[in-house]
C-alpha cells in the first residue's frame, strides 16, 4: 500500500483527498519511481476543476516529479533500480509515493540537481524550451512580450531569454513580482493592474511593438496580447490562468494586422525520446551552467498530504516561481 492524492468528482481544491492505493508493478514497458519531489503546475487544477477532464473518476492528478526507480518492467532497457530520475508526460497519478511511468517518459537527473530542482524545473523548463526554442526561435537582441513573468514558467522565461541575449517584456501584477522578473533576467516589466499592456508595449519598443506573445493567462489578456503584436505577428496562446479563450472570431486576426495564432502543448514538441533527449539536455545544460537557476521559496513546499491547500495557494495567483509536494 501507499499513499496518494486522488480526487471523486471535479471542483475546487475541496475535492482533493489523501487516500491509500495499492499500485501494482511495473508493466513490461513501465518504471516504477518513488517520488522524492512532487511539481504543482497550473494545468492540474484544470484537470481537477474538469477544464480538463480525465477519461474516467476517481484519478490521481498531477505528471510532473523526481525521485529514484524502486522497479522496472521486464522490458525496460535505460533504467535500473537506484538511478535518479524525472519526468513532466507521465499519466495523472504523480501526486503520489509511488508512480509508474512509461520508459520513454523518463529522463535521468542530472547529479548536479536536486531531487527539488527536477520536479521544480522539468515541465516548466521543458515548456520553455518548446516556446523559446521551437514555436517561435527567439534571437538576440529581439524584444518579445512574456505574460505572468514571476510564475513558474515566467520566471525559467526570464532567465532563459536573457541567456539568449532577447529582451523580455514581462507582465506582473505587483511591484514585488516586477522586482523578482528584472532579478530574473526580464529587460521590462508591466504590471497589469495599474498600466495598459498594449500601451506600454508600443512605448517600450518605439511604436514597432512585437513579433511574439507568449500568454498563458488566457480571456484576461487575448485582446492587449493581440494589440501587444506588430504586422504578421504571432500569438502564442499556452494557457488560460484566467478561463479560456472562446468565441473567438477570426476577423480579429485580419483587423489587427494578419495576425497569427497557435495554441501549442509540451506534447506536441516532445512526443518520442529523441525529443524529449534533446530538449532536456538543453534545459540541464543551462541548469548547470548556473544560467536558470531553480529556488523554491520554503513556503512554497507543501506536504503531499496538504495539496489541496497548495492548490488554494496557487489560484490565489500568491506565489512566485515553482510549487512543489514532498512525501
Amino acid at each position: 500500500m501507499a499513499k496518494r492524492i486522488a480526487f471523486n468528482q471535479y471542483g475546487g481544491p475541496d475535492v482533493l483527498q489523501w487516500v491509500d492505493f495499492e499500485i501494482a508493478d511495473p508493466a513490461d514497458h513501465e518504471v516504477q519511481v518513488e517520488n522524492k519531489a512532487i511539481g504543482i503546475n497550473y494545468i492540474d487544477t484544470y484537470v481537477r476543476s474538469g477544464l480538463y477532464p480525465v477519461a474516467s473518476l476517481p484519478s490521481g492528478l498531477g505528471t510532473e516529479a523526481a525521485g529514484i526507480v524502486k522497479k522496472v518492467g521486464s522490458a525496460v532497457t535505460l533504467f535500473k533500480p537506484g538511478d535518479r530520475v524525472v519526468y513532466c508526460q507521465a499519466a495523472a497519478g504523480a501526486y503520489s509515493e509511488l508512480h509508474n511511468v512509461a520508459e520513454e517518459r523518463l529522463a535521468i537527473l542530472p547529479e548536479s540537481l536536486s531531487f527539488e530542482q527536477g520536479a521544480a524545473s522539468f515541465l516548466k523548463g521543458l515548456t520553455v524550451q518548446y516556446l523559446l526554442r521551437q514555436t517561435y526561435k527567439v534571437k538576440a537582441d529581439e524584444i518579445f512580450l512574456f505574460h505572468a513573468a514571476a510564475g513558474g514558467v515566467g520566471l525559467i522565461a526570464c532567465q532563459w531569454a536573457k541567456a539568449l541575449g532577447a529582451h523580455l517584456i514581462g507582465t506582473v501584477g505587483s511591484a514585488e513580482k516586477a522586482r523578482i522578473a528584472k532579478d530574473a533576467g526580464a529587460w521590462a516589466t508591466i504590471n497589469y493592474r495599474e498600466e495598459d499592456i498594449a500601451a506600454r508595449v508600443s512605448a517600450l519598443t518605439q511604436g514597432e511593438k512585437v513579433a511574439v506573445v507568449y500568454d498563458s493567462v488566457g480571456k484576461d489578456t487575448w485582446e492587449a496580447s493581440l494589440d501587444s503584436l506588430r504586422r504578421h505577428g504571432l500569438m502564442v496562446s499556452f494557457g488560460n490562468a484566467s478561463g479560456p479563450v472562446t468565441g473567438v472570431d477570426l476577423g480579429i486576426l485580419n483587423r489587427k494586422g494578419s495576425l497569427f495564432v497557435t495554441r501549442p502543448s509540451l506534447f506536441g514538441y516532445i512526443t518520442n525520446r529523441e525529443e524529449l533527449d534533446r530538449a532536456s539536455a538543453e534545459l540541464f545544460s543551462l541548469i548547470a551552467s548556473r544560467a536558470i537557476k531553480v529556488n523554491v521559496p520554503e513556503q512554497q513546499k507543501f506536504a503531499l498530504r496538504d495539496a489541496a491547500r497548495a492548490h488554494q495557494v496557487l489560484e490565489s495567483r500568491a506565489t512566485q516561481g515553482s510549487s512543489l509536494l514532498l512525501p
